[in-house]
């Protein structure tokens, strides 16, 4: 296919609607490991993917038929692919275009064929794409073009519902957090920070570990934060289901001092497991709606995943 040329898009932008979705370096999940046997099997490919961009490097949330979970970004087809949103992107032959004929990566794979089609959120972002890859020039069929296209939705739907029921769990922390206190220390009701501490690469994690070793770590990571708290200042701490998500509520007094701790078991967790633990605090002493102190926080959050990756 002629290629086409590139839409204009806002990059961070992009990379928040990625990060808010809290997906990239997560656990394997059959649903996506699925989609994309159904892509291979429906294209006749060897292999597929889901992929998405993030900042530096392409991570593989799903893959089958290759190894490895990331690579470059500056080497990723499908970093082409979401710079056209609405499109499939379909390349016949790899080696006879110009910005992916001497790609190394491609190369080691010995692919020829790529079609992948961008994962786009509800706000018009694209994040990824579902592609498949081919050892042989060809081109695909309306029926496979439409599935891939399909799947690609599919994906979506998946990712912003998994993404909605993370924001339940969170907001129910929150107004736990808040409520307890506001119990404890009503005299300073509306004064509190949000604290957020995410574990980043946690497949790679588990995959070098072992799931049960990752889960005994991740207690033991609990324990270790929540002995950072003020109980008697109404503090508490959280962990999101099925992720390396932390989120704190800390009470008014002396809450630097505690942020600082844990700072300094992020520091040494970082350490010890070979994988970044990071973090992101916001405050208010104003009664600002929970949502939107959580939101700064994670925006906090974000800006040290791209101090990380500078």
């Amino acid at each position: 296919m002629t290629p086409s040329t590139p839409v204009a898009f806002d990059e961070a932008e992009r990379q928040r609607a990625l990060d808010a979705l809290h997906i990239v370096g997560s656990l394997p999940e059959p649903a996506y490991d699925d989609i994309v046997k159904v892509a291979a099997a429906v294209c006749g490919t060897p292999m597929a993917l889901v992929t998405l961009i993030d900042r530096d490097r392409q991570w593989f949330k799903a893959r089958t038929g290759l190894e490895g979970v990331q690579t470059e970004r500056n080497v990723a087809v499908c970093d082409h692919a979401i710079r056209q949103p609405t499109q499939l992107m379909e390349v016949g032959d790899l080696n006879q275009d110009a910005r992916f004929a001497d790609n190394p990566v491609l190369k080691d794979l010995g692919a020829r064929f790529y079609a992948g089609m961008p994962l786009v959120t509800e706000d018009g972002a694209a994040v990824g794409s579902v592609c498949v890859v081919d050892v042989n020039p060809r081109e695909l069929n309306t029926t496979q073009r439409e599935a891939l296209q399909a799947l690609a939705r599919l994906t979506m739907t998946l990712m912003e519902s998994r993404g909605r029921e993370r924001e339940q769990q969170v907001a129910a922390i929150l107004d736990h957090g808040v409520a307890e206190e506001t119990a404890v220390a009503s005299d300073a009701a509306g004064s509190y920070t949000v604290v957020i501490l995410e574990l980043q690469d946690l497949a790679e994690l588990a995959q070098r570990l072992g799931e049960r070793t990752l889960d005994r770590q991740l207690q033991q990571l609990d324990l270790a934060l929540e002995h950072c708290l003020q109980p008697e200042r109404g503090d508490s701490i959280n962990r999101v289901t099925g992720s390396g998500e932390f989120i704190a509520v800390l009470g008014s007094d002396h809450v630097d001092d505690t942020v600082e701790k844990l700072q300094q078991v992020a520091r040494e967790t970082s350490q010890s497991l070979g994988s970044p633990l990071l973090l992101g605090a916001a405050s208010t002493s104003t009664g600002e709606a929970t949502t939107a102190v959580f939101l700064r926080a994670d925006q906090a959050l974000s800006a040290a995943k791209d101090a990380l990756r500078a």
